[in-house]
């Protein structure tokens, strides 16, 4: 690729300060601040140290303060190259940078990490400020905008559009007071969301529950003991055994644990980590965060933080997410209602008439049912879902079949954890397209739940090919043993590798459009459709092997595994159900209604209450106190995105189905009309392109959960 005409009109000035910012980082002794030899450019880990992270984003930050600067001081006349591309430009170093640190911070928080994350999160937060309230680079920005919109096409006019649309949604055209205002907020915020950062990990690895008898851990498998005796000597050994907390409040263990004690303290250590309850304690972080978002929003101008923060999503409004939601709770109730009492009175079978079923014993008494009326447990189908062969003979085969990419694996790349596979991605055509990381298995230094993220996105203009990762947190098997997986954690792997490829199918022209930089109740039905693939019998029969021998999963067991992918799947809805309606509850309120800490754990039960979902046999998949997307992430007022792109994805799968799955022509569309756009064009007409319907059907949803 070349350089295009643009970058050579950005600017006499901040030509001349990028190059001698660009000599002074390639004089210096830090890999962080030199272009990787690597290909795709990828970070050499094998020279990066952690020590080299805080004077890299300093010079970054720098050298990004410089770029703005001659921006505004250019005495050339505003236009899109030398302000809108070269504001979109300024901060090329520091997104080399930010990105691999980023990744570290969120998956090997080591002690010199997280004490760097604390000294550059300030930094960064005030050089967001610097940029977002300068008037004059503001100025500039807006008499493009207000001179060249309409004489702009294609990917030109849609940067030209978030860029403005940018600056005016975080304050720019707010008088001098409120803006002033709205730079404290941000500060206090990001103070805030790194103090979660640093607490919610550390609440979760305290919650592990420790056990001294085998015997204790009756109902597990061999392996589940095994990784319990294994995380519990990564963790100090204070016993021979431990149980280690996940991120959501459900922990898959409850399935077979027959020790309804135990079954009890597992749950209630999960559901506790952090409510105050023990010495960690995140409410009082909640509270304020809250608090300050809907101070933001009344600052801008709306009544709550939902209206603010909706109003450039798909959604548009909370009354249309109300809307959505409270049509899947009418739907949802009875049959939730009617599952759970079908799962006590199965249980009062063997425990008695008046035995009462409690949400830490639900997973295990309908494991127990679906024994019985199917004739499976999952001990009986975990031998066929060999991490290694759903990556390499699921994952990537459905790639591969539908995208007509292969991937080859690069032992000669550096990662940050010896855990880490890196495979190169290969188009039809045969070309090098991305590089992918894999990053599978938990350890205390890696927060919780699975992600998607880069270290370089995708920029015809910067000539970045994608970098790209995927990390999750599976319980790695003991040295010499295969790692056996849930089908939950099947599903997980092609979910994740769905966010994966909308970063490795990119083709945009500019960083801030494409992969995942779409609104964020559309960035999850790419990675929720591409969990269809999972159960498609040609891929499901190419992974589902069994692990010793070999030999595909038998005709009669694939039958009843999949068939009991829907068995008892109220709770899985409801959980999700719940876990939105908090956090839309919390963003509805105006600054002078938010309870105060110790009154949080009231408001989340009242919400619960008032909506219909207060039911203790289905409590919220991510309690407040643990809420990571919505405190630590980017989804406030945005976890309704899980549902309302599983519409759309539930309705581009069933195009596939009716089209042919895995037939090229129809994977080469997806790719052309969604995949590989980013954020480049309207959102809903990609997806009315591609499936040729006006709206979503809202009802496939429930059809596909098979309620």
């Amino acid at each position: 690729m070349k350089f295009t005409k643009i970058f050579i009109t950005i600017g006499i000035a901040m030509a001349l300060i990028q190059l001698t910012a660009c000599k002074d980082a390639n004089t210096s002794d830090n890999p962080l601040l030199k272009p990787s030899e690597l290909p795709f450019g990828a970070p050499d880990f094998s020279k990066i140290k952690p020590t080299d992270y805080l004077p890299a984003i300093k010079a970054a930050i720098d050298d990004q303060r410089q770029n703005i600067k001659a921006i505004v001081e250019s005495e050339e006349q505003p236009n899109f190259e030398n302000t809108i591309v070269a504001y979109a430009e300024s901060g090329v170093l520091l997104d080399r940078v930010t990105s691999v640190f980023d990744g570290l911070c969120s998956a090997d928080k080591t002690p010199v990490i997280a004490d760097t994350e604390k000294k550059v999160t300030p930094l960064l937060t005030e050089l967001a400020n610097e940029i977002t309230f300068n008037k004059a680079l503001f100025e500039r920005i807006k008499q493009v905008y207000d001179n060249e919109y309409e004489k702009l096409t294609g990917e030109d006019q849609k940067l030209l559009e978030e860029v403005y649309k940018k600056f005016v949604r975080s304050g720019a055209l707010l008088p001098e007071d409120k803006m002033a205002r709205m730079k404290e907020i941000n500060v206090r915020i990001a103070d805030l969301q790194q103090q979660w950062g640093d607490l919610l990990p550390d609440a979760t690895n305290n919650a592990a529950v420790w056990v001294d008898n085998k015997e204790d851990l009756a109902g597990l498998s061999e392996a589940d003991i095994a990784q319990c005796k294994n995380d519990a000597e990564n963790r100090g050994g204070k016993a021979p055994y431990c149980i280690v907390i996940v991120n959501t409040t459900q922990q898959a263990l409850l399935t077979n644990l027959e020790n309804r004690d135990l079954r009890r303290k597992v749950f209630e250590a999960s559901i506790h980590r952090a409510d105050g309850t023990n010495k960690f304690n995140t409410f009082p972080l909640v509270v304020e965060i809250a608090k300050l978002r809907a101070e933001q929003a009344e600052i801008m101008g709306y009544k709550n933080y939902a209206s603010y923060t909706l109003e450039n999503k798909m959604a548009k409004t909370p009354e249309n997410v109300y809307a959505f939601l409270k049509d899947l709770i009418k739907n949802y109730s009875p049959k939730a209602d009617a599952e759970t009492k079908a799962i006590e009175e199965y249980a009062q079978k063997t425990m008695g008439a008046d035995f009462k079923l409690e949400p830490y014993d639900r997973f295990y008494y309908s494991a127990k049912m679906k024994q019985e009326m199917l004739g499976l447990s999952d001990d009986d189908i975990k031998p066929y879902f060999n991490i290694d062969s759903v990556q390499l003979n699921g994952v990537f085969y459905a790639a591969n079949r539908v995208y007509g990419l292969t991937f080859k694996q690069r032992t000669d790349i550096p990662t940050y954890h010896p855990d880490m596979k890196v495979f190169e991605v290969i188009d039809k055509d045969g070309n090098p397209l991305a590089l992918f990381y894999s990053d599978f298995f938990r350890r205390p230094t890696k927060r919780g739940g699975a992600w998607m993220s880069s270290f370089a996105k995708q920029s015809s203009f910067r000539q970045q090919q994608p970098v790209i990762y995927n990390v999750t947190n599976y319980a790695k098997a003991p040295e010499g043993q295969p790692t056996l997986i849930t089908w939950d954690e099947v599903c997980t792997l092609f979910h994740e590798f769905g966010h994966a490829l909308h970063g490795i199918l990119s083709n945009c022209k500019y960083n801030m459009l494409s992969g995942t930089a779409v609104a964020r109740d559309f960035v999850e039905m790419p990675s929720q459709f591409n969990e269809s693939f999972a159960t498609i019998p040609e891929i499901f029969d190419n992974f589902a092997k069994h692990t010793e021998t070999g030999e595909p999963m038998p005709a009669d067991l694939k039958a009843k595994m999949l068939k009991s992918i829907n068995f008892h799947s109220a709770y899985a809805l409801g959980e999700n159900l719940a876990a939105t309606c908090l956090d839309m509850g919390w963003h509805m309120l105006a600054s002078n209604e938010i309870p105060t800490a110790d009154k949080a754990a009231e408001f989340e039960t009242k919400t619960l209450t008032d909506i219909g979902l207060m039911n203790p046999q289905i409590p919220p998949r991510y309690s407040t106190s643990y809420f990571n997307h919505v405190w630590g992430g980017g989804y406030a007022a945005g976890y309704y995105s899980y549902l309302w792109t599983e519409v759309l994805a539930v309705n581009i799968a069933d195009c596939f189905a009716a089209r042919g799955p895995l037939k090229p022509e129809v994977g080469q569309a997806m790719r052309d009309i969604i995949l590989s756009r980013g954020n480049t064009g309207d959102l809903m007409q990609m997806f009315s392109e591609f499936t040729g319907m006006k709206s979503p059907d809202a009802s496939a949803l429930l059809k596909a959960r098979g309620l």
